[in-house]
C-alpha cells in the first residue's frame, strides 16, 4: 500500500474511533450496515468520560457502609495493614490487568479471553454469571433508598417517633430511654426503637422466614421499577449517555460525603467515634478472619472480576480512589455514630452496624437527632442513591457489552442493542421482585452472601492471573502494553500477576472455606438446609464455568490430549490486537513513521486514540 493510502487509513481510523454516527445504535456506522460488515463499537468521547465511569464502578455502597464497620470490627487502624496489602498485592494488579486486557483485545468480558487464551474463556462466562446475579439484587438497595428518600418529604421524619400505624407496644423513643423517670414508669423490658420498627415493619414488612415469602410489597416494587428505568436511560445509548451521566453520579457523592464529613466531625461525641474507628488493636492481625475480610472487601469494592472493567477499559487509569473513599467515609460515618452513642448514653459498639443496618437504621436514627434532620436525611439518601446508581449501570453496561460482543452482527445493528438492554433490564426487574416481597430480605441476603461473594471473586481473579501470566505469558502481555502506552509498566505488576496475587487469592479463598459459617439473619434466624443449598448453587454457578469450559474446549479440539491443550491455550489466530495492520501505535506516535509526501518521518496523529470497548 502506498504511503499516502496508509496515512488516509490512519485518519479514517481516528475519525471512526472518536466520532460515532448519530442516530444509530452505539457503535453502528451506516457504511458498515450497507456493506454487510459487523458494526464497530462506539468509543469514548474523552478520557475524562472513561475515568469517571471507572470511578463510578469501584466507588459504591460497600465503600460507605461496609469498610468502616470492617475497620472497627477488625482492629481499627490495624485493619489498614491487611487492607493495603491486598490493595497493592491483589486489587490494583487485577484492576490494571482487566483494563489493559480490554484495551489490548478491544473485546468485552467474554470474547477477550477467547482471543487471548481460549482455554480460559470460562473466566468471561464466570464473570458474566456473577455480574448478572449481582445486578438483580444490588439495585434492590437503591429501591429501599428511594423509598426512604420519598418518606423524607413528609412533615417530620416518620422513623423518628412512635405511635405510627406500624409501631408496636414495644416501641420506645430515645427521649423516654434518656429520662430515667419516664423509663422506670414505662416498665418495658423488651423494647425496640422507632427506626428499627420503621425498617422492619413498614419498609420490609418482614415475614418469619424465607419459607414465608408473603405478598409483593407494591410500594417497593414501584421504587424498584423506577430505579431500573433510570438505569436503562443511563446506558441505553452506550458511552454517549453513560459518559455524560457519570459527571453527576460519580462526582456528586464525593461532594455529599465531604458535606456529611464536615457536619459529622462538628457534632458532640464525634471524637470518640473517630477514636473507636481508628484505634489500632494489633492483636487482631493474628485472626485469619481479619485478612479474609480485607481481601474480600478489596475485590468486591473495586468491581473487578465482573467483566465491567474489561468492557470499560482501553485507557489506563489509576485505581486508588476506592481505598481513599472508604477511609474518608469511615470518618463521616463514625463521627455521626459517636454523636448518636453520646445522645443515647450507650457504647459506640452498641450502635455500630454494617450493610443495610447502617444505611437504613443507624444513620437515619442519627440524623433524626440532629438539627434540621430532614435536610441531612435527604442529602444522605441522595448520596446513597448516586453511589449505588453509577456502580449499577457500570456493571449492567459490562454485562451488556460482553453479551453483545458474542453476537455483534445480531445485536449491534440498528436499535437492536437498545432493545436488548431493555429486555435484560426487564428480566432482571422481574427476578428482583422476589426480593421486594415480605420475605424478600431473606432472598436478598442469600444472593448477597453467596451469589457475588468474595469466594467467587477470588476464584476468578486467581485464574485471570494464571491465564495472563503463565499461559499467555506475562512478557508477551507486557509487550502489548508497551505497544499501547509507549513504556513498560512497573515490574511490580508482573510479579503480582505471576506470584503475589495468585498466592493471596488462593490463600484467602482456602481460609474463607475453612472459616465458613452458615448464613443467618440478625444472628437469630437460621436459614433452612434447602436455602443454604440454593445459596451454594448460586456460588457454584459461576465458579464451575471455568473448569467446564476448559473441558469443552479440549473436547472440541482434535489430536492427542497434550496437543489439544496446547491448541486451545494458544491465542486465537486472529490475534489479540484489533488495530489495523497498516500501522502500529506506540503511545500516540507511529512506530513506522509516515508523512503526507511519502517520506519517512515521525508524524503524530491529530488527536490521541481513546479506544474504549462499548
Amino acid at each position: 500500500m502506498a504511503q499516502k493510502e496508509k496515512l488516509q487509513c490512519l485518519k479514517d481510523f481516528h475519525k471512526d474511533t472518536l466520532k460515532p454516527s448519530p442516530g444509530k445504535s452505539p457503535g453502528t456506522r451506516p457504511e458498515d450496515e450497507a456493506e454487510g460488515k459487523v458494526p464497530q463499537r462506539e468509543k469514548w468521547a474523552s478520557k475524562l468520560d472513561f475515568v469517571l465511569s471507572v470511578a463510578g464502578g469501584f466507588v459504591g455502597l460497600g465503600n460507605v457502609w461496609r469498610f468502616p464497620y470492617l475497620c472497627y470490627k477488625n482492629g481499627g487502624g490495624a485493619f489498614l495493614i491487611p487492607y493495603f496489602i491486598f490493595l497493592f498485592g491483589g486489587g490494583l494488579p487485577v484492576f490494571f490487568l482487566e483494563v489493559a486486557l480490554g484495551q489490548y483485545t478491544s473485546e468485552g468480558g467474554i470474547t477477550c479471553w477467547a482471543k487471548l487464551c481460549p482455554i480460559f474463556t470460562g473466566i468471561g462466562y464466570a464473570s458474566i454469571v456473577i455480574v448478572s446475579l449481582l445486578n438483580i439484587y444490588y439495585i434492590v438497595i437503591l429501591a429501599w433508598g428511594l423509598y426512604y428518600l420519598f418518606q423524607c418529604f413528609q412533615p417530620g421524619l416518620p422513623w423518628a417517633k412512635c405511635k405510627q400505624p406500624w409501631n408496636t407496644e414495644h416501641c420506645v423513643e430515645d427521649t423516654v430511654r434518656k429520662n430515667k423517670t419516664l423509663w422506670l414508669a414505662a416498665n418495658i423490658t423488651n423494647f425496640t426503637s422507632p427506626v428499627t420498627e420503621f425498617w422492619e415493619r413498614n419498609v420490609l414488612s418482614i415475614s418469619s422466614g424465607i419459607e414465608d415469602a408473603g405478598p409483593l410489597k407494591w410500594d417497593l416494587a414501584l421504587c424498584l421499577l423506577i430505579m431500573w428505568v433510570i438505569c436503562f436511560f443511563c446506558i441505553w445509548k452506550g458511552v454517549k449517555s453513560t459518559g455524560k451521566v457519570v459527571y453527576i453520579t460519580a462526582t456528586f457523592p464525593f461532594v455529599m460525603l465531604i458535606v456529611l464529613l464536615v457536619r459529622g466531625v462538628t457534632l458532640p461525641g464525634a471524637a470518640e467515634g473517630i477514636k473507636f474507628y481508628l484505634y489500632p488493636d494489633l492483636t487482631r492481625l493474628r485472626d485469619p478472619e481479619v485478612w479474609i475480610d480485607a481481601g474480600t472487601q478489596i475485590f468486591f469494592s473495586y468491581a473487578i472480576c465482573l467483566g465491567a472493567m474489561t468492557s470499560l477499559g482501553t485507557v489506563f487509569a489509576s485505581g486508588g480512589g476506592g481505598g481513599g473513599t472508604s477511609f474518608v467515609s469511615g470518618f463521616a460515618i463514625f463521627s455521626v455514630l459517636g454523636f448518636m452513642a453520646q445522645e443515647q448514653g450507650v457504647d459506640i459498639a452498641d450502635v455500630a452496624e454494617s450493610g443495610p443496618g447502617l444505611a437504613f437504621i443507624a444513620y437515619p436514627k442519627a440524623v433524626s437527632m440532629m438539627p434540621l434532620p430532614t435536610l441531612w436525611a435527604i442529602l444522605f439518601f441522595i448520596m446513597l442513591l448516586l453511589l449505588g446508581l453509577d456502580s449499577q449501570f457500570v456493571e449492567v453496561e459490562g454485562q451488556i457489552t460482553s453479551i453483545v460482543d458474542l453476537y455483534p452482527s445480531l445485536l449491534r445493528k440498528g436499535y437492536r442493542r437498545e432493545i436488548f438492554i431493555a429486555v435484560m433490564c426487564f428480566i432482571s426487574y422481574l427476578l428482583g421482585l422476589a426480593m421486594v416481597t415480605k420475605g424478600g430480605m431473606y432472598v436478598f441476603q442469600l444472593f448477597d452472601y453467596y451469589a457475588a461473594s468474595g469466594v467467587c471473586l477470588l476464584w476468578v481473579a486467581f485464574f485471570e492471573c494464571i491465564a495472563v501470566a503463565w499461559v499467555y505469558g506475562v512478557d508477551n502481555f507486557y509487550d502489548g502494553i508497551e505497544d499501547m502506552i509507549g513504556y513498560r509498566p512497573n515490574p511490580w505488576m508482573k510479579w503480582s500477576w505471576m506470584i503475589i496475587t495468585p498466592v493471596l487469592c488462593m490463600g484467602c479463598f482456602v481460609f474463607s472455606l475453612v472459616k465458613y459459617k452458615p448464613l443467618t439473619y440478625n444472628k437469630v434466624y437460621e436459614y433452612p438446609d434447602w436455602a443454604i443449598g440454593l445459596g451454594w448453587c448460586l456460588a457454584l454457578s459461576s465458579m464451575i464455568c471455568i473448569p467446564m469450559v476448559m473441558v469443552i474446549k479440549i473436547l472440541q479440539s482434535e489430536g492427542p490430549l497434550i496437543e489439544r491443550i496446547k491448541a486451545v491455550a494458544a491465542p486465537a489466530k486472529s490475534g489479540v490486537s484489533s488495530r489495523p495492520k497498516e500501522y502500529n501505535v506506540k503511545g500516540s506516535e507511529l512506530m513506522q513513521p509516515l508523512d503526507p509526501n511519502g517520506n519517512n518521518g515521525l508524524i503524530k496523529p491529530t488527536h490521541t486514540i481513546v479506544e474504549t470497548m462499548m
